[in-house]
């Protein structure tokens, strides 16, 4: 098999049945297959993909591994060129699978991601990866298309193919021999953060990651988790810690997680001050357990430190300075005033 879509499903059997219509319509290749893994989901999920898509192959765990996880035991069972991990809450276009096309043409490009617009909102792109993900020099990650919350509409000015620091796992086209040679997502994760911490350890072996932006989908979002969400609050505060810890180069490593210190403890007073209490409390409780649990990733780390290269795709300033302060709201904003 050339390509395996595979999603991963956890209490999704309305989404499944909202957009799993469209994907067998538009994916119909005879090389390529729809997989979809179940963790352990208590909606009758599973019933209703045999009785409605018997011809969808499932894959079925016994508790919710979550999407780390639950995406690294899946794949471990399913043999293809190329993995395509979708999003439950996805609807594709006629041409999406054209991503599949652009990575043959491109045989140096591990992975890519499509353009990702707003299913609510057509005309804007989406939170989730926007059209290409990139992260600034003290880790904090943004989109072209989206810094923090202005997200921009589509007037086609990202049409063509880029490199890009991360591509969204929300619809994420990678190179199966890449991925199970990366080691997978890192399964401690859980949820938030796994795709830019994988991609950055494929940056580190010498691989480029894209953007195809004639590839189109539509994503929902903030479905399992929403933005307020303390427990999501902890999951991007912590993970984002540890991707950091993992992956820079120790000439750099103090300095940046330095400035994250105040930076985040910026972020926990204005979440203190504005009554949400329990956003603050996970802040707090994201950077104790990555002071208590970094040490669990020093083997890790010196794994990858053996893999330094040069990642020209890292922002070199700082996108909260520019955002806030340069007032710099846009990806195409981005170095206007530094001349």
């Amino acid at each position: 098999m050339k390509t395996a879509i595979v999603i991963l499903n956890y209490n999704g059997v309305a989404l499944l049945k909202q957009f799993l219509p469209k994907l067998c319509l538009y994916s119909n290749r005879k090389d390529t297959e729809i997989i979809v893994a179940d963790n352990n989901s208590n909606d009758r999920s599973l019933p209703f993909l045999k009785r409605e898509y018997p011809f969808i192959k499932t894959i079925a765990f016994d508790k919710n591994w979550g999407f780390a996880e639950g995406y690294n035991r899946a794949l471990k069972q399913i043999e293809a060129e190329y993995y395509i991990l979708l999003n439950s809450d996805v609807e594709v276009t006629d041409n999406w699978l054209s991503i599949i096309d652009f990575l043959d043409q491109n045989p140096d490009i591990c992975a890519c991601q499509p353009k990702i617009k707003s299913w609510n909102n057509k005309d804007f792109f989406e939170h989730a990866g926007a059209c290409g993900g990139f992260i600034d020099k003290y880790g904090y990650p943004f989109c072209r298309g989206r810094i923090f919350d202005n997200i921009e509409k589509d007037t086609y000015q990202y049409e063509n193919p880029i490199d890009i620091f991360w591509a969204t796992g929300a619809c994420l086209a990678i190179r199966a021999k890449d991925f199970k040679e990366c080691g997978g997502f890192d399964k401690t994760f859980f949820a938030h953060m796994e795709e830019i911490d994988l991609c950055w350890r494929l940056q580190l072996k010498g691989k480029r990651i894209a953007c195809y932006p004639a590839s189109v989908v539509y994503h929902i979002g903030a479905k399992t988790l929403n933005k307020e969400n303390p427990f999501k609050t902890y999951l991007n505060f912590r993970n984002n810690l540890f991707m950091l810890y993992k992956n820079l180069p120790r000439k750099r490593l103090f300095h940046v997680m330095f400035i994250r210190f105040w930076l985040d403890y910026i972020v926990f007073f204005q979440n203190l001050f504005c009554g949400r209490l329990r956003n603050a409390k996970a802040i707090l409780k994201a950077r104790l357990d990555y002071q208590l649990k970094k040490k669990y990733y020093k083997g890790e780390r010196c794994k990858i430190q053996s893999l330094q290269k040069v990642i020209e795709t890292i922002y070199p300033h700082s996108i909260v300075f520019d955002y806030y302060v340069l007032k710099q709201k846009t990806y195409l904003d981005l170095n206007k005033k530094r001349g």
